[in-house]
């Protein structure tokens, strides 16, 4: 019998976390080959252009493989594509070079015809990425290894919007019936969904959502052999579980460290701790815009208000926040963007402390009697999410406004967004661009034409929207950082979007194992090493 299972089932998990410490841990250690990776999270689908969504990110990126990718300095790395630049003479143009030589999972060649089909897949509706690629017009095979990919006019950041572009082979998706992308929000299945056929380093063995992916080294993969043969990732959500799986040596690496541990592993003997940002910032958002509030007790919509919207600001503390629910481990910050990206300022960075006070009387002015919504929260999916609601709830009953908290799984939170069906939520994002137009795109646009996709807030600004669009065409890289300051100056007096912090990231693992942090949180397990 395994540690997991019991843990999970007897509501005894802190207490075992804690004596697991007196155990002779690792008795059970995995050879050199095979790590036993474990997080908080599963992936939500392999469907590799449905849910642009962390864990589904880092499970894909070990069997799909993308043109480009992030390195753990940030850089950009070549993986299918060996060049890209701007056509000479077409500024419109972005020549793509493909690596030769590289084959699907299942033996059939990789060509420009199947990057020309995952362009189109990736650009449909139902597609979770369809904001990185409104600029794209169209993409050709000019040769078996050459791509041109037609924008809407000179795109020179393009290819940053490529790191999490994934691969698929034409001819597998036809076969299989999934040319288009599932539609997750509608609870779509399709074969794509638990099955896999990607160029990347591992290929799939077994997949029991929830519980365990096993995957296996590709014999074929193009690059250096990796140390890492097999990979058994198995989702914990339970804080305590996760810990006491390490300690008891079940499980190798542990990727989301629960805060309130951090101190305590790294005292522990036969485990070490390596922590580092994470390009990624944890906000509240609400609906700013609709006429009245699904889930409010008033007869109109409080967050429609500036007045109101300045009271949520004021009521909440992220110093508490930082250090009685996060220990220490957040980087508190007023907006919804990370140090790593283009646009970020000091001036945006700043915040202020809350004022009870002032935020009380915002609210009686117009609600003498306060109002009450629905809070929806994942419990699954950010350190801490939840107990950070549970803090803010607290602090908005300073100022007369009852927060009711909804708190459950991702895999429910995340379309009550996309659906539009929730007043006011909690919500993480990363940039993999490095670059103020992926929050613009995704979070802060009209909701249109492949814009806004995570656009909960109701957030609509006909002038912000023209600034957003011009972002991709802009050759200029001194005049659209003015512009990309002009939006965020005109969206944090908006405030459609109540920025808590940026996150910071811990990984446990066994000594003899060396695994760096990675800023977009995907750990890459072909970079794992183990010590002789």
């Amino acid at each position: 019998m395994t540690l997991l299972a019991p843990l999970k089932k007897s509501g005894m998990a802190t207490k075992l976390a804690t004596s697991a410490l007196a155990l002779a841990i690792f008795a059970g250690s995995a050879s050199a080959e095979t790590i036993r990776w474990a997080r908080v999270a599963d992936a939500l689908t392999l469907d590799p252009h449905s849910q642009n969504e962390g864990p589904t990110l880092a499970v894909l990126h070990h069997m799909y493989e993308s043109l480009v990718r992030r390195g753990t300095d940030g850089s950009l790395e070549p993986r299918l594509a060996t060049e890209w630049n701007i056509h000479p003479d077409d500024p419109t143009i972005w020549v793509i070079k493909l690596r030769e030589g590289v084959t699907f999972h299942d033996g059939s060649a990789l060509t420009a015809e199947d990057v020309v089909f995952s362009f189109d897949r990736v650009r449909h509706e139902s597609s979770g990425f369809r904001a990185l690629h409104t600029a794209v017009t169209g993409a050709t095979a000019v040769d078996d290894y050459t791509v041109h990919v037609q924008m809407e006019g000179p795109s020179p950041l393009y290819v940053q919007n490529l790191t999490n572009f994934f691969i698929m082979d034409s001819g597998w998706a036809e076969a299989n019936d999934v040319v288009a992308p599932q539609n997750f929000a509608a609870g779509e299945e399709n074969h794509a969904v638990r099955n896999a056929n990607g160029t990347g380093p591992y290929t799939l063995v077994s997949r029991d959502p929830e519980v365990r992916t096993v995957m296996a080294y590709n014999e074929n993969h193009w690059a250096e052999a990796p140390q890492v043969t097999e990979i058994i990732y198995t989702p914990i959500a339970e804080a305590a579980t996760r810990v006491a799986a390490l300690l008891s040596g079940e499980v190798d690496v542990v990727q989301d460290v629960p805060v309130q541990d951090i101190q305590r592993l790294e005292q522990t003997d036969g485990v070490h701790v390596v922590t580092g940002p994470e390009n990624r910032n944890i906000f509240f958002a609400y609906d700013v815009s609709s006429e009245k509030l699904a889930s409010s007790n008033v007869d109109d919509n409080p967050f429609a208000h500036a007045d109101i919207r300045e009271a949520l600001a004021l009521a909440l503390d992220r110093d508490a926040i930082q250090q009685v629910v996060m220990r220490g481990q957040s980087q508190p910050s007023a907006a919804p963007l990370p140090p790593f990206v283009n646009g970020w300022t000091e001036e945006l960075n700043a915040y202020s402390k809350p004022d009870y006070v002032r935020a009380a009387e915002l609210v009686k002015a117009i609600y003498p009697e306060g109002f009450s919504f629905d809070m929806h929260c994942p419990n699954d999916r950010y350190l801490n999410d939840e107990a950070i609601c549970q803090a803010y709830v607290g602090m908005l009953g300073r100022i007369g406004i009852e927060a009711n908290l909804v708190s459950q799984t991702r895999s429910l939170h995340f379309p009550l967004i996309e659906k539009w069906e929730t007043d006011f939520y909690l919500l993480g994002w990363g940039v993999p661009t490095f670059d103020s137009a992926y929050v613009f795109n995704f979070l802060l646009h009209s909701r249109e034409e492949g814009f806004g996709s995570y656009n909960g807030s109701r957030y609509a600004n006909d002038e912000v929207d023209a600034k957003i669009e011009s972002l991709a065409t802009m050759t200029d890289l001194d005049a659209r950082n003015a512009v990309i300051a002009e939006i965020w100056e005109q969206v944090m007096e908006d405030r459609p979007i109540l920025n808590i912090h940026n996150q910071l990231l811990a990984y446990a693992m066994r000594d003899g194992i060396n695994l760096a942090v990675h800023p977009e949180n995907q750990p890459q397990m072909t970079t794992l090493t183990f010590d002789n």
